[in-house]
C-alpha cells in the first residue's frame, strides 16, 4: 500500500510509533498524549501506540521528570521505556512520526531500500499551526521548553487521531 492511510478495525489496528533522539522527552509525551486521546475517544482497541529515539542513550529510562510533570498536569500518564529504532519498526508500524528534521533523517537512514518512506511523516505535519514543522528538544531548556512540547504534541495528535478516524471500519 503506497499510502499510510489504510482501513483498520479492532482485529487489525493501526500501528503508530513515535520517535525522536533518546525516547525519554519528545516521544514519550507524543505516545502519552495521543493514548489519552484514544482512551477519551473510547477507541484504544483499534491502535497500537509506541515510541522509540534514533539513539541508544536512555534505554530502558521512563520519561524525563520534566515531561512527566507537564503530562501529569494535564492527566496524560506516560508509560514508555527508552528504547532504540529498528529496521523491524519499519516493517511493524503503519506509521513512524519524527519529531524534528535530524531524527526524520536519522529514520530514513535506516529504510536502506527505501520501501518504508511513505510511512515515515513529521509529527507536525498534522499540526494546523506547524510553524518550522519541528518539535524542539526541551532537554537542555526549562519547563517553558516542555510545556511547549506538550502543546504542539497535543494539537498534532488531535488532527492525527481526526484524520485516523476516517479510516476505521
Amino acid at each position: 500500500m503506497s499510502s499510510f492511510l489504510r482501513p483498520f478495525s479492532k482485529e487489525n489496528p493501526y500501528k503508530l510509533c513515535f520517535v525522536c533522539l533518546g525516547n525519554i522527552c519528545r516521544s514519550p509525551t507524543a505516545e502519552g498524549v495521543f493514548i489519552h486521546k484514544v482512551k477519551e475517544a473510547g477507541l484504544s482497541s483499534y491502535f497500537h501506540i509506541d515510541s522509540a529515539g534514533t539513539a541508544a542513550y536512555h534505554i530502558g529510562k521512563g520519561a524525563d521528570n520534566r515531561s512527566q510533570e507537564i503530562a501529569n498536569k494535564y492527566g496524560v500518564h506516560l508509560p514508555s521505556r527508552g528504547r532504540q529504532l529498528t529496521y523491524a519498526d519499519l516493517e511493524e508500524f503503519d506509521l513512524i512520526l519524527a519529531m524534528d528534521s535530524e531524527n526524520f533523517s536519522n529514520i530514513s537512514h535506516l529504510d536502506t531500500r527505501g520501501i518504508y518512506s511513505y510511512k515515515i511523516k513529521m509529527i507536525r505535519y498534522f499540526d494546523p499551526t506547524p510553524e518550522d514543522g519541528e518539535v524542539p528538544d526541551p532537554y537542555y531548556g526549562g519547563a517553558q521548553g516542555f510545556e511547549n512540547v506538550f502543546e504542539m504534541l497535543d494539537r498534532s495528535a488531535e488532527a492525527l487521531l481526526e484524520q485516523l478516524q476516517e479510516h476505521m471500519e
